[in-house]
């Protein structure tokens, strides 16, 4: 089963920052829509961002200006860059990818939430 993975999670205080890393060398040469979403507990998985076939980006509202997503694309690494960390980001943070159907290329008519490909999450906990 493909699979990815992620690393980078951990504690932090407020106002501090994390990068989370996602491997996605099981879907290398391939052409993935990819993305990022957390589970915290007690609520509904939430999109976090997401990036296109062309590197394309979008973000929820929530992470916008603080969080950025990002590709190397070499190693076929994922990042999420989080800045400016809230209580609000605890959470499990879930890399995933899907195979974008024709014509669109930053998979915007799926929710990252439901992308078929993903990892077992790293978790980021804020503290004060």
């Amino acid at each position: 089963q493909v699979q990815l993975v992620e690393s980078g999670g951990g504690s932090v205080q407020a106002g501090g920052s994390l990068t989370l890393s996602c491997d996605a060398s099981q879907i290398a040469g391939g052409r993935y829509c990819m993305g990022w979403f957390r589970l915290a507990p007690g609520h509904a998985r939430e999109y976090v961002a997401r990036m296109g076939i062309y590197g394309q980006t979008e973000y929820s509202d929530a992470v916008r200006d603080r969080f950025t997503i990002s590709k190397d694309a070499a190693n076929n690494i994922l990042r999420l860059q989080m800045n400016n960390l809230k209580l609000s980001d605890t959470a499990m943070y879930y890399c995933a990818a899907e195979n974008p159907p024709y014509g669109d290329l930053l998979c915007g008519n799926k929710r990252v939430v439901d992308f078929s490909i993903r990892g077992q999450g790293t978790q980021v906990t804020v503290s004060l």
